[in-house]
Protein backbone atom coordinates (compact mmCIF):
# COMPACT_ATOMS: atom_id res chain seq x y z
CA UNK A 1 0.00 0.00 0.00
CA UNK A 2 1.58 3.07 -1.11
CA UNK A 3 4.28 1.65 -3.15
CA UNK A 4 5.85 3.76 -5.84
CA UNK A 5 4.51 2.75 -9.70
CA UNK A 6 6.91 1.06 -12.19
CA UNK A 7 5.37 3.58 -15.46
CA UNK A 8 2.25 5.18 -16.33
CA UNK A 9 0.62 4.29 -18.16
CA UNK A 10 1.96 0.64 -18.33
CA UNK A 11 1.54 -0.68 -21.85
CA UNK A 12 -1.24 -2.87 -21.78
CA UNK A 13 -3.25 0.63 -19.92
CA UNK A 14 -1.78 2.63 -22.93
CA UNK A 15 -3.21 0.33 -25.32
CA UNK A 16 -6.80 0.50 -23.64
CA UNK A 17 -6.05 4.62 -23.63
CA UNK A 18 -5.49 4.30 -27.54
CA UNK A 19 -8.36 2.24 -28.01
CA UNK A 20 -10.40 4.54 -26.04
CA UNK A 21 -8.95 7.88 -27.62
CA UNK A 22 -9.43 6.28 -31.45
CA UNK A 23 -13.53 5.58 -30.56
CA UNK A 24 -15.22 7.65 -27.81
CA UNK A 25 -16.33 11.11 -27.59
CA UNK A 26 -13.49 13.33 -27.08
CA UNK A 27 -15.89 15.06 -24.10
CA UNK A 28 -14.17 12.18 -22.09
CA UNK A 29 -11.92 13.84 -18.71
CA UNK A 30 -10.45 10.99 -16.01
CA UNK A 31 -8.47 8.99 -17.96
CA UNK A 32 -6.42 12.15 -19.31
CA UNK A 33 -5.12 13.32 -16.03
CA UNK A 34 -5.46 9.73 -14.47
CA UNK A 35 -3.69 7.49 -17.34
CA UNK A 36 -4.87 4.02 -16.60
CA UNK A 37 -6.73 1.25 -17.40
CA UNK A 38 -8.79 -0.39 -14.58
CA UNK A 39 -9.03 -4.31 -14.64
CA UNK A 40 -10.50 -4.66 -11.21
CA UNK A 41 -11.26 -2.91 -8.00
CA UNK A 42 -12.20 -4.01 -4.40
CA UNK A 43 -13.04 -1.71 -0.90
CA UNK A 44 -10.83 1.38 -1.21
CA UNK A 45 -8.30 -0.07 -3.97
CA UNK A 46 -8.31 -0.41 -7.70
CA UNK A 47 -5.73 -2.03 -9.79
CA UNK A 48 -4.84 -1.35 -13.32
CA UNK A 49 -4.60 -3.54 -16.24
CA UNK A 50 -0.66 -3.66 -15.43
CA UNK A 51 -0.59 -4.93 -12.05
CA UNK A 52 -0.42 -1.56 -10.17
CA UNK A 53 -2.55 -0.97 -7.53
CA UNK A 54 -4.13 2.15 -6.26
CA UNK A 55 -5.69 3.82 -3.34
CA UNK A 56 -8.94 5.09 -4.72
CA UNK A 57 -9.82 8.25 -3.19
CA UNK A 58 -12.01 9.70 -6.09
CA UNK A 59 -14.64 6.47 -5.89
CA UNK A 60 -16.43 7.25 -8.46
CA UNK A 61 -16.69 10.78 -8.16
CA UNK A 62 -18.33 10.16 -4.60
CA UNK A 63 -20.73 7.00 -6.34
CA UNK A 64 -19.21 4.40 -4.35
CA UNK A 65 -19.61 5.37 -1.02
CA UNK A 66 -19.53 1.59 0.81
CA UNK A 67 -16.34 1.43 -1.34
CA UNK A 68 -15.53 -1.19 -4.65
CA UNK A 69 -17.62 -4.59 -4.76
CA UNK A 70 -19.30 -4.36 -0.87
CA UNK A 71 -20.27 -7.75 -1.01
CA UNK A 72 -23.02 -7.41 0.97
CA UNK A 73 -24.10 -4.95 -2.07
CA UNK A 74 -23.49 -7.69 -4.50
CA UNK A 75 -25.26 -10.16 -3.47
CA UNK A 76 -28.06 -8.14 -2.98
CA UNK A 77 -27.69 -6.98 -6.45
CA UNK A 78 -27.12 -10.58 -7.99
CA UNK A 79 -30.67 -11.52 -5.89
CA UNK A 80 -32.92 -8.87 -7.58
CA UNK A 81 -31.62 -9.27 -10.50
CA UNK A 82 -32.75 -12.71 -10.76
CA UNK A 83 -36.37 -11.55 -9.60
CA UNK A 84 -36.81 -8.08 -11.61
CA UNK A 85 -34.16 -5.19 -13.15
CA UNK A 86 -36.47 -2.63 -14.58
CA UNK A 87 -39.42 -1.67 -13.75
CA UNK A 88 -40.66 2.11 -14.82
CA UNK A 89 -42.51 3.83 -12.10
CA UNK A 90 -44.88 0.55 -10.92
CA UNK A 91 -44.36 -0.23 -7.25
CA UNK A 92 -42.66 -3.21 -6.31
CA UNK A 93 -40.84 -4.68 -3.22
CA UNK A 94 -37.60 -3.68 -3.99
CA UNK A 95 -38.89 0.20 -4.42
CA UNK A 96 -40.96 0.23 -1.24
CA UNK A 97 -38.25 -0.74 0.39
CA UNK A 98 -35.83 2.00 -1.29
CA UNK A 99 -38.56 4.99 -0.56
CA UNK A 100 -38.88 3.71 3.28
CA UNK A 101 -35.24 3.54 3.46
CA UNK A 102 -34.66 6.86 2.44
CA UNK A 103 -37.45 8.27 4.08
CA UNK A 104 -36.14 6.97 7.50
CA UNK A 105 -32.93 8.66 6.95
CA UNK A 106 -34.52 11.97 6.43
CA UNK A 107 -34.95 14.43 10.15
CA UNK A 108 -38.07 13.55 12.43
CA UNK A 109 -39.56 16.64 11.51
CA UNK A 110 -39.64 15.89 7.71
CA UNK A 111 -40.39 12.66 7.41
CA UNK A 112 -44.30 12.83 7.05
CA UNK A 113 -44.89 15.69 4.60
CA UNK A 114 -42.01 14.27 2.02
CA UNK A 115 -42.26 13.00 -1.17
CA UNK A 116 -40.17 11.35 -2.92
CA UNK A 117 -40.16 11.26 -7.52
CA UNK A 118 -37.69 9.09 -9.27
CA UNK A 119 -35.85 10.84 -11.98
CA UNK A 120 -33.59 9.71 -14.62
CA UNK A 121 -30.67 8.00 -13.57
CA UNK A 122 -28.38 10.74 -13.06
CA UNK A 123 -28.23 13.64 -10.66
CA UNK A 124 -28.68 16.42 -13.77
CA UNK A 125 -31.78 15.10 -14.38
CA UNK A 126 -32.90 15.45 -10.75
CA UNK A 127 -32.13 18.70 -10.80
CA UNK A 128 -34.14 19.90 -14.12
CA UNK A 129 -37.11 17.99 -12.37
CA UNK A 130 -36.61 20.15 -9.28
CA UNK A 131 -36.50 23.19 -11.03
CA UNK A 132 -39.33 21.72 -13.22
CA UNK A 133 -41.60 21.08 -9.83
CA UNK A 134 -40.60 24.38 -8.35
CA UNK A 135 -41.67 26.56 -11.26
CA UNK A 136 -44.76 24.47 -11.58
CA UNK A 137 -45.52 24.71 -8.08
CA UNK A 138 -44.89 28.70 -7.69
CA UNK A 139 -45.84 29.52 -11.58
CA UNK A 140 -42.63 31.51 -11.62
CA UNK A 141 -39.88 31.14 -13.77
CA UNK A 142 -36.65 32.67 -12.86
CA UNK A 143 -33.79 30.66 -10.51
CA UNK A 144 -31.18 32.50 -8.14
CA UNK A 145 -28.28 30.01 -8.00
CA UNK A 146 -24.80 30.82 -6.73
CA UNK A 147 -21.42 31.66 -8.14
CA UNK A 148 -19.05 28.56 -8.53
CA UNK A 149 -22.03 26.07 -7.86
CA UNK A 150 -21.86 23.01 -10.45
CA UNK A 151 -24.96 21.22 -10.82
CA UNK A 152 -24.73 18.61 -13.96
CA UNK A 153 -23.99 19.07 -17.56
CA UNK A 154 -27.72 18.34 -19.13
CA UNK A 155 -28.64 22.26 -20.33
CA UNK A 156 -30.58 23.40 -17.44
CA UNK A 157 -28.32 22.12 -15.03
CA UNK A 158 -25.21 23.67 -16.85
CA UNK A 159 -27.36 27.06 -16.75
CA UNK A 160 -27.08 27.16 -13.37
CA UNK A 161 -23.45 25.98 -12.94
CA UNK A 162 -21.13 28.94 -12.15
CA UNK A 163 -18.39 27.48 -14.43
CA UNK A 164 -18.73 29.71 -17.72
CA UNK A 165 -15.53 27.34 -19.59
CA UNK A 166 -18.26 24.79 -19.69
CA UNK A 167 -21.35 27.02 -20.84
CA UNK A 168 -19.60 29.35 -23.57
CA UNK A 169 -19.42 26.88 -26.31
CA UNK A 170 -23.30 26.25 -26.10
CA UNK A 171 -25.22 29.01 -27.10
CA UNK A 172 -28.59 30.19 -26.06
CA UNK A 173 -28.45 28.69 -22.96
CA UNK A 174 -31.76 28.68 -20.71
CA UNK A 175 -32.75 31.70 -19.77
CA UNK A 176 -33.78 33.55 -15.99
CA UNK A 177 -31.09 32.06 -14.23
CA UNK A 178 -29.26 35.06 -11.85
CA UNK A 179 -26.02 34.06 -9.85
CA UNK A 180 -25.26 35.40 -6.78
CA UNK A 181 -21.96 35.31 -4.09
CA UNK A 182 -21.32 32.19 -2.18
CA UNK A 183 -19.95 32.39 0.81
CA UNK A 184 -16.11 31.31 -0.43
CA UNK A 185 -14.81 33.31 2.43
CA UNK A 186 -11.26 32.71 1.44
CA UNK A 187 -11.57 34.71 -1.98
CA UNK A 188 -14.31 36.62 -0.82
CA UNK A 189 -16.72 37.51 -3.40
CA UNK A 190 -17.76 40.94 -1.54
CA UNK A 191 -13.77 41.82 -1.71
CA UNK A 192 -13.84 42.24 2.44
CA UNK A 193 -12.62 38.95 3.40
CA UNK A 194 -12.97 36.74 6.44
CA UNK A 195 -11.66 38.89 9.09
CA UNK A 196 -14.60 41.53 7.81
CA UNK A 197 -17.44 39.38 6.77
CA UNK A 198 -20.67 40.04 7.91
CA UNK A 199 -22.54 37.73 5.69
CA UNK A 200 -22.85 40.62 3.20
CA UNK A 201 -23.13 37.83 0.49
CA UNK A 202 -26.25 36.70 2.08
CA UNK A 203 -27.51 40.67 2.67
CA UNK A 204 -26.78 40.98 -1.23
CA UNK A 205 -29.29 38.26 -2.28
CA UNK A 206 -32.13 39.68 0.29
CA UNK A 207 -31.88 43.12 -0.78
CA UNK A 208 -32.12 42.47 -4.19
CA UNK A 209 -34.60 39.86 -3.78
CA UNK A 210 -37.03 42.65 -2.19
CA UNK A 211 -35.83 45.96 -4.18
CA UNK A 212 -38.39 46.99 -6.70
CA UNK A 213 -35.78 47.80 -8.87
CA UNK A 214 -33.26 45.09 -8.16
CA UNK A 215 -34.32 43.60 -11.97
CA UNK A 216 -35.29 40.10 -10.54
CA UNK A 217 -39.07 39.01 -10.44
CA UNK A 218 -39.50 36.76 -7.38
CA UNK A 219 -37.93 33.37 -8.44
CA UNK A 220 -39.32 30.10 -8.18
CA UNK A 221 -36.25 29.07 -6.79
CA UNK A 222 -32.95 29.13 -4.79
CA UNK A 223 -30.44 26.40 -5.69
CA UNK A 224 -27.94 26.37 -3.56
CA UNK A 225 -24.67 23.72 -3.03
CA UNK A 226 -24.22 23.36 0.74
CA UNK A 227 -20.66 22.09 0.12
CA UNK A 228 -19.59 23.17 -3.40
CA UNK A 229 -17.94 20.08 -4.53
CA UNK A 230 -16.57 20.72 -8.36
CA UNK A 231 -16.14 23.92 -7.05
CA UNK A 232 -13.28 23.28 -4.40
CA UNK A 233 -14.73 21.84 -1.99
CA UNK A 234 -16.26 24.72 0.21
CA UNK A 235 -18.43 24.55 2.69
CA UNK A 236 -21.17 27.43 3.47
CA UNK A 237 -20.15 29.38 6.35
CA UNK A 238 -23.65 28.29 8.56
CA UNK A 239 -24.88 31.96 9.16
CA UNK A 240 -24.93 32.41 5.44
CA UNK A 241 -27.00 29.03 4.99
CA UNK A 242 -29.40 30.14 7.54
CA UNK A 243 -29.79 33.65 6.06
CA UNK A 244 -30.27 32.08 2.63
CA UNK A 245 -32.98 30.01 3.89
CA UNK A 246 -34.90 33.03 6.12
CA UNK A 247 -34.92 34.70 3.18
CA UNK A 248 -36.44 31.91 1.14
CA UNK A 249 -39.10 30.84 3.68
CA UNK A 250 -40.08 35.11 4.32
CA UNK A 251 -40.28 35.17 0.54
CA UNK A 252 -42.03 32.10 -0.03
CA UNK A 253 -39.49 30.75 -2.77
CA UNK A 254 -38.90 27.07 -2.32
CA UNK A 255 -35.30 26.00 -1.22
CA UNK A 256 -33.59 23.43 -3.03
CA UNK A 257 -30.58 21.82 -1.94
CA UNK A 258 -28.42 19.92 -3.95
CA UNK A 259 -27.27 16.74 -2.26
CA UNK A 260 -25.80 15.27 -4.97
CA UNK A 261 -22.53 14.91 -3.50
CA UNK A 262 -23.17 15.83 -0.27
CA UNK A 263 -25.80 12.86 0.13
CA UNK A 264 -25.55 9.73 1.70
CA UNK A 265 -23.63 10.15 4.55
CA UNK A 266 -20.39 12.06 3.10
CA UNK A 267 -20.31 15.05 5.34
CA UNK A 268 -21.06 12.99 8.46
CA UNK A 269 -24.58 13.45 8.80
CA UNK A 270 -27.01 11.64 6.24
CA UNK A 271 -28.13 15.11 4.20
CA UNK A 272 -25.28 17.95 4.59
CA UNK A 273 -28.14 20.44 5.18
CA UNK A 274 -28.96 18.46 9.08
CA UNK A 275 -25.53 20.40 9.55
CA UNK A 276 -26.71 23.69 9.45
CA UNK A 277 -30.23 23.71 10.93
CA UNK A 278 -32.28 24.08 7.59
CA UNK A 279 -35.26 21.79 6.50
CA UNK A 280 -35.06 22.72 2.56
CA UNK A 281 -37.94 22.50 0.43
CA UNK A 282 -36.41 20.19 -2.16
CA UNK A 283 -33.46 17.88 -1.70
CA UNK A 284 -31.43 16.76 -5.13
CA UNK A 285 -29.94 13.37 -4.97
CA UNK A 286 -28.26 10.71 -6.43
CA UNK A 287 -24.66 9.68 -6.75
CA UNK A 288 -24.30 7.02 -3.68
CA UNK A 289 -27.74 6.55 -3.20
CA UNK A 290 -27.41 2.90 -4.02
CA UNK A 291 -23.69 2.44 -1.93
CA UNK A 292 -22.07 0.63 -4.84
CA UNK A 293 -22.92 2.44 -8.33
CA UNK A 294 -25.58 1.44 -9.49
CA UNK A 295 -27.48 4.85 -10.79
CA UNK A 296 -30.73 6.28 -9.24
CA UNK A 297 -31.45 9.77 -9.01
CA UNK A 298 -34.44 11.25 -6.46
CA UNK A 299 -36.03 14.34 -5.65
CA UNK A 300 -37.55 14.84 -1.88
CA UNK A 301 -39.95 17.57 -1.74
CA UNK A 302 -42.52 18.77 0.08
CA UNK A 303 -45.98 17.56 -0.41
CA UNK A 304 -47.11 21.15 -0.84
CA UNK A 305 -45.10 21.43 -4.37
CA UNK A 306 -46.73 18.05 -5.32
CA UNK A 307 -48.84 19.91 -8.37
CA UNK A 308 -47.18 17.92 -10.97
CA UNK A 309 -50.46 16.03 -13.75
CA UNK A 310 -49.15 11.82 -14.50
CA UNK A 311 -46.02 12.19 -16.56
CA UNK A 312 -44.97 15.40 -15.71
CA UNK A 313 -41.23 14.21 -15.96
CA UNK A 314 -41.02 10.99 -16.29
CA UNK A 315 -37.45 8.97 -17.77
CA UNK A 316 -37.51 4.99 -19.04
CA UNK A 317 -34.47 3.99 -16.41
CA UNK A 318 -36.70 5.68 -13.01
CA UNK A 319 -37.20 2.09 -12.03
CA UNK A 320 -33.81 0.61 -11.46
CA UNK A 321 -34.67 -1.81 -9.18
CA UNK A 322 -31.05 -2.92 -8.86
CA UNK A 323 -30.05 0.50 -7.27
CA UNK A 324 -33.50 0.17 -5.24
CA UNK A 325 -32.48 -2.91 -3.40
CA UNK A 326 -28.76 -1.91 -3.25
CA UNK A 327 -29.68 1.51 -1.46
CA UNK A 328 -32.19 0.32 1.18
CA UNK A 329 -29.14 -2.08 1.97
CA UNK A 330 -27.00 0.22 1.57
CA UNK A 331 -28.95 2.57 4.41
CA UNK A 332 -29.27 -1.23 6.29
CA UNK A 333 -25.00 -1.26 6.62
CA UNK A 334 -24.60 2.32 7.49
CA UNK A 335 -26.67 2.34 10.31
CA UNK A 336 -25.89 -1.40 11.67
CA UNK A 337 -21.89 -0.36 11.42
CA UNK A 338 -22.28 3.26 12.47
CA UNK A 339 -20.64 4.34 8.90
CA UNK A 340 -21.61 7.88 9.86
CA UNK A 341 -19.71 7.91 12.75
CA UNK A 342 -16.41 6.52 10.70
CA UNK A 343 -17.23 9.11 8.46
CA UNK A 344 -16.36 12.03 11.21
CA UNK A 345 -13.12 9.88 13.03
CA UNK A 346 -11.61 9.57 9.40
CA UNK A 347 -12.47 13.34 8.48
CA UNK A 348 -11.31 14.38 12.07
CA UNK A 349 -7.81 12.31 11.10
CA UNK A 350 -7.45 13.90 7.41
CA UNK A 351 -8.18 17.79 8.83
CA UNK A 352 -5.41 16.10 11.42
CA UNK A 353 -2.97 15.38 9.31
CA UNK A 354 -3.35 17.53 6.26
CA UNK A 355 -3.72 20.82 8.21
CA UNK A 356 0.35 20.68 8.95
CA UNK A 357 0.27 20.92 4.87
CA UNK A 358 -0.99 25.22 5.80
CA UNK A 359 2.80 25.54 6.67
CA UNK A 360 3.65 25.50 3.15
CA UNK A 361 4.00 28.99 1.08
CA UNK A 362 1.86 27.06 -1.78
CA UNK A 363 -1.05 25.85 -0.02
CA UNK A 364 -3.77 28.65 0.78
CA UNK A 365 -6.37 26.52 2.54
CA UNK A 366 -7.23 23.10 3.76
CA UNK A 367 -10.56 22.31 4.02
CA UNK A 368 -13.87 20.03 4.07
CA UNK A 369 -16.40 18.07 5.77
CA UNK A 370 -16.63 14.63 7.07
CA UNK A 371 -14.80 12.51 3.91
CA UNK A 372 -14.96 15.26 1.89
CA UNK A 373 -12.35 17.17 1.88
CA UNK A 374 -9.60 19.93 -0.54
CA UNK A 375 -6.19 21.29 -0.25
CA UNK A 376 -6.51 25.06 -2.45
CA UNK A 377 -2.87 25.72 -4.07
CA UNK A 378 -2.15 28.97 -4.53
CA UNK A 379 0.42 31.25 -5.96
CA UNK A 380 2.09 33.15 -2.60
CA UNK A 381 3.10 35.50 -4.24
CA UNK A 382 -0.75 37.18 -5.58
CA UNK A 383 -2.62 34.05 -4.33
CA UNK A 384 -4.07 33.32 -8.01
CA UNK A 385 -4.59 29.95 -8.38
CA UNK A 386 -2.29 27.40 -8.96
CA UNK A 387 -4.05 25.42 -11.29
CA UNK A 388 -0.74 23.87 -13.12
CA UNK A 389 0.59 22.94 -9.09
CA UNK A 390 -2.31 20.84 -8.10
CA UNK A 391 -2.48 18.94 -11.61
CA UNK A 392 1.10 18.01 -10.76
CA UNK A 393 -0.19 17.21 -7.47
CA UNK A 394 -2.69 15.20 -8.59
CA UNK A 395 0.27 12.86 -11.21
CA UNK A 396 2.30 12.67 -8.47
CA UNK A 397 0.05 11.18 -6.44
CA UNK A 398 -0.60 8.40 -8.98
CA UNK A 399 2.93 7.53 -9.10
CA UNK A 400 3.20 6.87 -5.32
CA UNK A 401 0.03 5.07 -5.40
CA UNK A 402 -2.76 7.82 -4.77
CA UNK A 403 -6.16 8.27 -7.04
CA UNK A 404 -6.68 12.02 -6.03
CA UNK A 405 -9.24 14.64 -8.20
CA UNK A 406 -8.53 18.62 -8.55
CA UNK A 407 -11.43 21.04 -8.70
CA UNK A 408 -12.36 24.69 -7.91
CA UNK A 409 -10.39 27.91 -10.01
CA UNK A 410 -8.36 26.24 -12.48
CA UNK A 411 -8.60 23.03 -11.03
CA UNK A 412 -6.77 24.60 -8.33
CA UNK A 413 -8.08 22.44 -5.13
CA UNK A 414 -6.61 18.55 -4.86
CA UNK A 415 -10.09 17.02 -3.83
CA UNK A 416 -10.55 13.94 -1.91
CA UNK A 417 -13.80 11.58 -1.26
CA UNK A 418 -12.90 8.66 0.21
CA UNK A 419 -15.28 5.46 0.45
CA UNK A 420 -17.41 6.05 4.00
CA UNK A 421 -15.98 2.99 4.74
CA UNK A 422 -12.60 3.91 4.76
CA UNK A 423 -9.83 2.48 7.53
CA UNK A 424 -7.88 4.53 9.75
CA UNK A 425 -4.75 2.66 7.99
CA UNK A 426 -6.00 3.61 4.25
CA UNK A 427 -6.53 7.30 5.09
CA UNK A 428 -2.96 7.44 6.92
CA UNK A 429 -1.59 5.70 3.82
CA UNK A 430 -3.74 8.41 1.38
CA UNK A 431 -2.55 11.12 3.73
CA UNK A 432 1.01 10.59 3.84
CA UNK A 433 1.24 10.31 -0.03
CA UNK A 434 -0.70 13.63 -0.81
CA UNK A 435 1.43 15.36 1.93
CA UNK A 436 4.31 14.31 0.20
CA UNK A 437 3.49 15.05 -3.31
CA UNK A 438 2.42 18.64 -2.25
CA UNK A 439 5.66 18.78 0.09
CA UNK A 440 7.69 17.98 -3.14
CA UNK A 441 5.35 20.30 -5.58
CA UNK A 442 5.73 23.24 -3.32
CA UNK A 443 9.52 22.82 -2.62
CA UNK A 444 9.94 22.35 -6.55
CA UNK A 445 7.66 26.00 -7.27
CA UNK A 446 9.55 28.13 -4.76
CA UNK A 447 12.37 27.26 -5.77
CA UNK A 448 11.22 27.84 -9.79
CA UNK A 449 9.78 31.23 -8.49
Amino acid sequence: MGAAIRQLPGPRSSELLRRQARWESNARTYPRRLPIAIARASGSFVQDLDGNVFIDFLTGAGVLSLGHGHPELVEVVARQLELHAHGLDFPTPAKDAFVQAQLSMLPGTMRDRMKLHFCGPAGANAVDAAIKLCKTATRRGEIVSFQGGFHGSSHMAMALTGLVEQKAPVPNGVPGVHFFPYSYCGRCPMGTGPEHCAINCATYLELALQDPNGGIPLPAALMLELVQGEGGVIPARPEFVQRIARIARQLQIPLIVDEVQTGCGRTGTWFAFEQYGIEPDVIVASKALSGIGMPVAIIIYDERLDCWGPGAHTGTFRGNQLAFAAGAEAVRIVLRDRILDNVRQRGAQIDQRLSRLLSLPWVREVRGMGLMWGVELADPRDGSPAGAVAREVQADCLRRGLIVECGGRDDCVVRLLPPLNVTEEVVDAACSILVAAITAASTDTTAVA
